[in-house]
Protein backbone atom coordinates (compact mmCIF):
# COMPACT_ATOMS: atom_id res chain seq x y z
CA UNK A 1 0.00 0.00 0.00
CA UNK A 2 1.45 3.06 -0.95
CA UNK A 3 2.61 5.99 2.06
CA UNK A 4 -0.36 8.15 1.49
CA UNK A 5 -3.02 6.03 1.02
CA UNK A 6 -1.88 4.31 4.17
CA UNK A 7 -1.83 7.23 6.37
CA UNK A 8 -4.94 8.43 4.91
CA UNK A 9 -6.23 5.17 6.35
CA UNK A 10 -4.79 5.50 9.49
CA UNK A 11 -6.72 8.49 9.95
CA UNK A 12 -9.79 7.41 9.17
CA UNK A 13 -9.42 4.34 11.26
CA UNK A 14 -9.08 7.23 14.30
CA UNK A 15 -11.55 8.88 13.04
CA UNK A 16 -13.67 5.85 14.04
CA UNK A 17 -12.05 5.48 17.02
CA UNK A 18 -12.66 8.72 18.51
CA UNK A 19 -16.15 8.30 17.30
CA UNK A 20 -16.63 5.52 19.18
CA UNK A 21 -15.11 6.78 22.47
CA UNK A 22 -13.88 10.30 23.28
CA UNK A 23 -10.34 10.17 24.45
CA UNK A 24 -7.65 12.99 26.23
CA UNK A 25 -5.83 12.23 23.55
CA UNK A 26 -7.51 14.18 21.06
CA UNK A 27 -7.09 17.36 21.09
CA UNK A 28 -10.56 19.56 22.48
CA UNK A 29 -12.72 20.45 19.89
CA UNK A 30 -16.28 21.72 20.20
CA UNK A 31 -18.92 23.28 17.30
CA UNK A 32 -18.66 26.96 19.27
CA UNK A 33 -15.71 29.96 20.35
CA UNK A 34 -12.49 28.71 20.39
CA UNK A 35 -12.39 25.38 19.83
CA UNK A 36 -15.22 25.80 17.15
CA UNK A 37 -15.83 24.60 13.29
CA UNK A 38 -13.44 27.58 12.09
CA UNK A 39 -10.86 26.36 14.54
CA UNK A 40 -10.40 22.62 13.95
CA UNK A 41 -7.65 22.79 11.00
CA UNK A 42 -5.54 24.78 13.78
CA UNK A 43 -5.97 22.38 16.93
CA UNK A 44 -3.55 20.10 15.75
CA UNK A 45 -2.02 19.50 12.49
CA UNK A 46 -3.55 15.92 12.58
CA UNK A 47 -7.02 17.92 12.16
CA UNK A 48 -5.09 19.51 8.49
CA UNK A 49 -7.57 17.84 6.73
CA UNK A 50 -10.49 20.39 8.39
CA UNK A 51 -8.73 23.41 6.74
CA UNK A 52 -6.85 22.45 3.54
CA UNK A 53 -9.20 19.65 2.32
CA UNK A 54 -11.07 19.94 -1.00
CA UNK A 55 -13.66 17.17 -0.44
CA UNK A 56 -14.76 17.96 2.95
CA UNK A 57 -18.11 17.53 4.66
CA UNK A 58 -20.83 18.27 4.31
CA UNK A 59 -22.20 20.05 1.85
CA UNK A 60 -25.94 21.13 0.30
CA UNK A 61 -27.13 19.37 -2.33
CA UNK A 62 -27.99 21.58 -4.91
CA UNK A 63 -27.28 19.82 -7.85
CA UNK A 64 -26.64 16.05 -8.65
CA UNK A 65 -26.63 14.35 -11.58
CA UNK A 66 -28.53 10.78 -12.43
CA UNK A 67 -26.69 7.55 -12.15
CA UNK A 68 -27.07 4.49 -13.55
CA UNK A 69 -29.59 2.38 -10.98
CA UNK A 70 -27.14 1.21 -8.02
CA UNK A 71 -29.58 0.52 -4.97
CA UNK A 72 -28.23 0.00 -1.72
CA UNK A 73 -28.78 -3.35 -0.50
CA UNK A 74 -29.21 -2.82 3.39
CA UNK A 75 -28.94 -6.36 5.48
CA UNK A 76 -29.06 -4.71 9.11
CA UNK A 77 -29.37 -7.08 12.16
CA UNK A 78 -30.47 -6.20 15.33
CA UNK A 79 -27.64 -5.42 17.84
CA UNK A 80 -28.16 -5.16 21.77
CA UNK A 81 -28.47 -1.89 23.19
CA UNK A 82 -25.03 0.18 23.70
CA UNK A 83 -25.31 3.62 24.03
CA UNK A 84 -22.90 6.25 25.07
CA UNK A 85 -23.03 9.89 25.86
CA UNK A 86 -19.29 10.88 23.84
CA UNK A 87 -19.05 14.72 24.80
CA UNK A 88 -20.40 16.02 21.14
CA UNK A 89 -23.56 13.42 20.62
CA UNK A 90 -25.23 10.46 21.57
CA UNK A 91 -23.76 7.32 19.89
CA UNK A 92 -24.85 3.74 19.67
CA UNK A 93 -22.24 1.45 18.81
CA UNK A 94 -23.15 -1.67 16.97
CA UNK A 95 -22.83 -5.60 17.09
CA UNK A 96 -20.77 -7.19 14.23
CA UNK A 97 -22.61 -9.03 11.31
CA UNK A 98 -25.06 -5.66 9.75
CA UNK A 99 -24.33 -4.60 6.46
CA UNK A 100 -25.32 -2.42 3.34
CA UNK A 101 -24.07 -3.06 -0.06
CA UNK A 102 -23.25 -1.23 -2.71
CA UNK A 103 -21.82 -1.72 -6.33
CA UNK A 104 -20.48 -4.89 -5.40
CA UNK A 105 -18.82 -3.80 -2.30
CA UNK A 106 -19.88 -4.38 1.42
CA UNK A 107 -19.51 -2.27 4.81
CA UNK A 108 -20.16 -3.32 7.86
CA UNK A 109 -22.00 -1.04 10.13
CA UNK A 110 -19.91 0.43 12.73
CA UNK A 111 -21.78 2.83 15.21
CA UNK A 112 -24.76 5.32 13.87
CA UNK A 113 -25.12 8.56 15.99
CA UNK A 114 -26.66 12.11 15.29
CA UNK A 115 -26.48 15.99 15.04
CA UNK A 116 -29.02 18.30 15.34
CA UNK A 117 -30.19 20.05 13.34
CA UNK A 118 -28.97 18.04 9.73
CA UNK A 119 -25.33 18.40 8.80
CA UNK A 120 -26.54 17.61 5.31
CA UNK A 121 -28.33 20.45 3.27
CA UNK A 122 -30.85 19.99 0.22
CA UNK A 123 -31.58 23.01 -2.00
CA UNK A 124 -30.64 25.01 0.69
CA UNK A 125 -33.12 23.48 3.36
CA UNK A 126 -31.37 21.91 6.78
CA UNK A 127 -33.35 19.39 8.32
CA UNK A 128 -33.95 19.08 11.92
CA UNK A 129 -31.86 16.37 12.30
CA UNK A 130 -29.64 13.80 10.95
CA UNK A 131 -28.90 10.16 11.64
CA UNK A 132 -25.30 9.05 10.25
CA UNK A 133 -25.00 5.47 10.22
CA UNK A 134 -21.19 4.81 10.00
CA UNK A 135 -19.95 1.78 8.23
CA UNK A 136 -16.65 -0.18 6.98
CA UNK A 137 -15.17 -2.26 4.50
CA UNK A 138 -12.80 -4.82 4.86
CA UNK A 139 -10.13 -2.56 4.23
CA UNK A 140 -11.25 -0.14 6.49
CA UNK A 141 -12.53 2.88 4.14
CA UNK A 142 -15.82 4.59 5.52
CA UNK A 143 -19.22 4.97 4.27
CA UNK A 144 -22.17 7.04 6.02
CA UNK A 145 -25.71 6.48 5.30
CA UNK A 146 -27.24 9.53 6.45
CA UNK A 147 -31.17 9.43 7.26
CA UNK A 148 -32.88 12.98 7.65
CA UNK A 149 -35.34 13.84 10.32
CA UNK A 150 -38.17 15.79 10.48
CA UNK A 151 -40.65 17.03 13.79
CA UNK A 152 -43.79 15.19 13.40
CA UNK A 153 -45.38 11.96 14.75
CA UNK A 154 -43.43 10.41 17.92
CA UNK A 155 -40.89 7.72 16.20
CA UNK A 156 -41.18 4.58 17.96
CA UNK A 157 -38.01 3.02 17.22
CA UNK A 158 -35.77 6.08 17.96
CA UNK A 159 -38.26 6.20 21.37
CA UNK A 160 -36.42 2.63 22.43
CA UNK A 161 -32.90 4.50 22.14
CA UNK A 162 -33.98 7.58 23.91
CA UNK A 163 -35.80 5.74 27.06
CA UNK A 164 -31.77 5.36 27.61
CA UNK A 165 -30.41 8.52 26.93
CA UNK A 166 -26.32 9.26 28.84
CA UNK A 167 -27.35 12.47 30.45
CA UNK A 168 -23.59 13.13 31.21
CA UNK A 169 -20.38 13.16 28.54
CA UNK A 170 -18.51 9.99 29.53
CA UNK A 171 -21.79 8.07 30.47
CA UNK A 172 -21.88 4.41 28.40
CA UNK A 173 -25.08 1.85 29.06
CA UNK A 174 -24.93 -1.86 27.82
CA UNK A 175 -28.10 -3.17 28.09
CA UNK A 176 -28.17 -6.43 26.72
CA UNK A 177 -32.21 -7.27 27.11
CA UNK A 178 -33.14 -4.12 24.62
CA UNK A 179 -32.08 -4.57 21.04
CA UNK A 180 -32.27 -2.17 18.70
CA UNK A 181 -32.33 -2.76 15.18
CA UNK A 182 -31.65 0.19 12.42
CA UNK A 183 -33.87 -1.61 9.38
CA UNK A 184 -36.58 0.35 11.66
CA UNK A 185 -35.21 3.57 11.38
CA UNK A 186 -34.71 3.84 7.65
CA UNK A 187 -37.73 5.58 5.76
CA UNK A 188 -39.72 3.44 3.00
CA UNK A 189 -38.08 4.50 0.07
CA UNK A 190 -34.34 4.17 0.04
CA UNK A 191 -33.55 6.56 -2.99
CA UNK A 192 -30.30 8.63 -2.42
CA UNK A 193 -27.18 11.26 -3.33
CA UNK A 194 -24.17 9.98 -3.19
CA UNK A 195 -20.63 11.73 -3.21
CA UNK A 196 -16.80 11.63 -1.81
CA UNK A 197 -16.53 13.32 1.33
CA UNK A 198 -15.44 13.51 4.71
CA UNK A 199 -15.26 13.14 8.70
CA UNK A 200 -17.89 15.85 9.62
CA UNK A 201 -15.57 15.78 13.12
CA UNK A 202 -12.28 16.36 13.48
CA UNK A 203 -9.71 14.88 12.04
CA UNK A 204 -11.86 15.89 9.02
CA UNK A 205 -10.57 12.81 6.97
CA UNK A 206 -11.45 12.57 3.28
CA UNK A 207 -11.71 9.38 1.68
CA UNK A 208 -15.84 8.86 2.76
CA UNK A 209 -18.09 7.62 0.54
CA UNK A 210 -21.32 9.52 1.62
CA UNK A 211 -25.13 7.96 1.06
CA UNK A 212 -27.53 10.51 1.87
CA UNK A 213 -31.02 9.06 1.97
CA UNK A 214 -33.44 11.66 -0.31
CA UNK A 215 -36.57 10.50 2.04
CA UNK A 216 -36.61 11.86 5.62
CA UNK A 217 -38.01 10.05 8.96
CA UNK A 218 -39.92 11.53 11.58
CA UNK A 219 -39.47 11.96 15.25
CA UNK A 220 -41.79 14.20 17.63
CA UNK A 221 -41.46 17.80 19.26
CA UNK A 222 -40.37 15.45 22.46
CA UNK A 223 -38.18 13.59 20.97
CA UNK A 224 -36.33 16.08 19.44
CA UNK A 225 -36.24 18.57 22.60
CA UNK A 226 -35.20 15.60 24.32
CA UNK A 227 -31.51 15.38 22.26
CA UNK A 228 -31.67 19.32 21.94
CA UNK A 229 -31.09 19.28 25.79
CA UNK A 230 -27.99 17.25 25.50
CA UNK A 231 -26.85 18.96 22.53
CA UNK A 232 -28.62 21.96 21.18
CA UNK A 233 -26.55 22.72 18.06
CA UNK A 234 -24.11 19.75 16.65
CA UNK A 235 -23.95 20.77 12.96
CA UNK A 236 -20.39 21.44 11.51
CA UNK A 237 -20.80 24.55 8.71
CA UNK A 238 -21.44 23.46 5.32
CA UNK A 239 -18.35 23.16 3.17
CA UNK A 240 -17.58 23.94 -0.47
CA UNK A 241 -18.50 21.71 -3.01
CA UNK A 242 -15.64 22.12 -5.54
CA UNK A 243 -16.96 21.15 -8.05
CA UNK A 244 -17.38 17.45 -6.65
CA UNK A 245 -19.83 14.56 -8.33
CA UNK A 246 -22.81 14.26 -6.96
CA UNK A 247 -24.84 11.61 -8.29
CA UNK A 248 -28.90 10.88 -7.70
CA UNK A 249 -30.12 7.51 -7.05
Amino acid sequence: MAPAKLAALTLCLLGILFWQHDSSQVAHWSYSGEAGPEHWGELSRENSACKAGHEQSPIDIQTAERGSPQPIQFDYQPSPLNIVNNGHSIQVNYSPGSKISVGGTDYEVVQFHFHQPSEEEVQGRRYDMVMHIVHKDNEGHLAVVAVLMNTGRENAALQQVWNHLPASPGDQYEIGDISVNLSSLLPGPKGYYTFDGSLTTPPCTEGVRWFVLKTPVQLSGAQLAAFSRLYPDTARPIQPTNGRKIEEH
